[in-house]
């Protein structure tokens, strides 16, 4: 074999392990986001609407809403934890440049988290989050014969209607805002522009609905903590409080 063709193979190789690597990071990171977002789904739910159910076809269709569900909060936490965990690692690589057990925490991972989180927050997004609401409402067409698969299909169609509702209403938008005549009569860079521009859509009303329940929710959190803390008593007057009461004394004894 001749040097290049050493050296090549040898390129490839390192690539592969590299993509392993970040394969297993990856798949371990999001099995511990799972499981930890599982257990606070399980610790706030509500308990009337998961126990008690007697048919195992509602018991299946509340499993599988539930696995949906913490698929989607575990991708929202990565989202959340990514640019701090892009940060840390950053400076951690800038800090021990030279140390051989902290390499994996290079470029490609971070811009491969990033790839996945923007991918797997479309997908929650756009299918899972409605498909798991629709699943639990269904209960089949009418005439069919009832069982998982018959809300599959009901819940397939439903959101087949309610995608290209919102497809429609984003392409009108966007023909509407849009200047040049290919935005008005192609949906063809579907993958390139509307679905980012669906995501940045949502993930607007997102923030300014963050905007507008963020001072009810701290005033409300203050109005609370005001009501289950105790006031200190630090800075009362004690003899303004003897006199007082000693007042108060003096004339429930001569009303006795």
């Amino acid at each position: 074999m001749a040097p290049g063709e050493q050296d090549a193979l040898a390129v490839r190789e390192q690539l592969f392990h590299e993509r392993v690597r970040e394969c297993i990071i990856c798949t371990l990171l999001f099995a511990s986001l799972y499981i930890l977002c599982h257990f606070i789904i399980t610790h706030f739910k509500k308990h009337t609407d998961f126990t008690g159910v007697h048919d195992d076809e509602d018991a299946a269709v509340n499993r599988i809403a539930l696995g949906l569900c913490t698929f989607t909060l575990a991708v929202a936490l990565g989202a959340v934890l990514l640019l701090p965990f892009s940060i840390i690692s950053n400076e951690v690589l800038l800090s021990f440049p030279q140390n051989y057990y902290i390499q994996w925490l290079n470029g490609s991972l971070v811009h491969g988290l990033w790839n996945l989180v923007f991918l797997f927050s479309n997908l929650s997004l756009v299918f899972l989050m409605p498909f798991a609401y629709f699943f639990t409402e269904s209960e089949g067409f009418a005439g069919s014969k009832k069982g998982i698969m018959a809300r599959v299909y009901e819940t397939s169609v439903v959101l087949l209607l309610l995608t290209l509702l919102v497809l429609g209403m984003v392409w009108v938008a966007s023909a509407i805002v849009g200047n040049d005549a290919a935005s008005r009569q192609s949906l063809y860079d579907f993958w390139e522009y509307y679905l980012p521009y669906l995501y940045s859509c949502i993930s607007l009303f997102g923030v300014l609905l963050l905007l507008l329940c963020t001072p009810f929710g701290l005033s409300t959190m203050f109005t609370v903590t005001g009501k289950l803390l105790v006031k200190p008593r630090l800075l009362e007057d004690l003899d303004k409080q003897l006199s007082c009461t000693r007042l108060e004394e003096a004339v429930m004894s001569r009303r006795i």
